[in-house]
């Protein structure tokens, strides 16, 4: 007998026009949910030129007014009222302020699942703050959900939030981030890139997407840059992504030696952006610190049939392969001169390049296509439910 459909609320402090990989996945968690004919709600921040109230993509998406923002934590009391009425409440965490939401669902005594995408490192005073609402509010909303869910068990056990939870009778479960295999997919290196970037035929397109912004300090820029000054002429670093360090990394990329090398292509559009990944010959993620929790634009890249080199940190390691049908290379984080290694080692042997892109586009078709993480995830919803978790096998974290 079918089941009934859900009535579902998603919590986020970031989403769509903000470009950040927690309102990404989001985003295509909800779809999935909407496809398999569950009503979903997303609730989120309102922001300059969004509306207030829209419906897309068959979601009902509210963005609340903010009287209080400190970076991408929002505080949005009008969750009080919004959220009554669900089934069940996902919350997309780190969110700070956000906990709000834990209040809402112990309330109103419905069960909450979240998701916890990635530690958060700041100095200085806000660093303060935050290690005070870890030890508080943050811990006392993690203990209380339904379900806790890493982006991977290998991140979950190195997260700081372990000591959070001892004593507390759950087991943590995996959810990880997805792709659309249809939209990035392999195809011709686009000849209009080229052109519009000033790239000759022999350049070989070294890419990193990321944030260009404080909240993306970690995603290892400069790292980047460096490996570059040890990397043949014809080596370019194109790099996508838009933020108030972009002029910093700049004017880094100036005082090495790159004019002309390094390529900042600014925010591209979701349907432009897998032919970036086309143009490169890999990409690369050299993040610095677990801020980096999973590397959404690995998949991506993988997805494209294009190989990756990535920081060896904790989550990011297990979307790439590197046994023998290796499809990527990890170093360890801060090294340009192990970076600049690894890309050497892809970029002087082609016949391993492509076979290792090819690698990478069959095991993200298999494992990593948002439908399958879509289906995983309304069986979650339907285990909490019903009260029968955890199944049988899973491991502790």
């Amino acid at each position: 007998m079918a089941r009934p459909p859900l009535k579902i609320a998603h919590v986020t402090a970031t989403f769509p026009p903000y470009r950040g990989g927690t309102g990404n996945v989001c985003w295509h968690n909800a779809c999935e949910l909407a496809r398999r004919g569950h009503e979903v709600h997303i609730f989120t921040a309102a922001v300059p030129d969004a509306p207030a109230r829209e419906e897309k993509a068959g979601l009902i998406i509210h963005r609340l007014f903010c009287p209080v923002r400190v970076g991408n934590a929002p505080l949005l009391p009008g969750l009080i009222m919004a959220l009554r009425g669900f089934d069940l409440i996902h919350l997309h965490y780190p969110f700070f302020g956000g906990e709000i939401t834990a209040l809402v669902a112990a309330l109103y005594r419905t069960p909450l699942v979240i998701t916890y995408h990635q530690d958060v490192f700041l100095s200085g005073v806000l660093g303060l703050i935050e290690k005070a609402l870890r030890l508080t509010v943050e811990r006392w909303s993690l203990r209380g959900a339904s379900r806790l869910l890493f982006t991977s068990l290998d991140y979950g056990k190195a997260s700081y939030v372990q000591p959070l939870l001892k004593g507390r009778e759950m087991r943590p479960g995996e959810l990880p981030n997805g792709v659309d295999t249809a939209s990035f997919a392999p195809g011709a290196p686009p000849l209009y890139l080229r052109q519009r970037h000033g790239l000759a035929e022999s350049d070989k397109v070294v890419l990193l997407v990321a944030g260009l912004d404080r909240a993306h300090y970690f995603k290892g820029v400069e790292v980047l840059l460096k490996s570059l000054t040890r990397l043949p002429a014809e080596v370019k670093a194109v790099i996508v992504g838009d933020g108030d360090l972009r002029e910093s990394y700049a004017a880094t990329a100036q005082s090495l030696g790159l004019a002309g090398r390094v390529i900042f292509a600014g925010r591209v559009s979701n349907e432009e952006l897998p032919d970036y990944y086309r143009l490169a010959a890999l990409t690369v993620l050299p993040s610095v610190t677990m801020g980096e929790a999973f590397g959404l634009v690995l998949l991506e890249s993988l997805a494209c049939a294009t190989p990756v080199v990535a920081s060896n940190l904790p989550g990011v390691r297990t979307v790439i392969e590197t046994g023998e049908d290796k499809d990527g290379l990890l170093v360890e984080p801060g090294d340009p001169l192990a970076l600049a290694e690894a890309i050497a080692a892809i970029l002087n042997d082609e016949n391993m390049r492509q076979a290792m892109g090819q690698g990478g586009r069959a095991r993200v078709v298999a494992h990593y296509d948002w439908a399958q993480i879509g289906q995983k995830l309304e069986a979650i919803y339907r285990e909490v439910l019903a009260g029968d978790w955890p199944p049988p096998g899973w491991e502790e974290v």
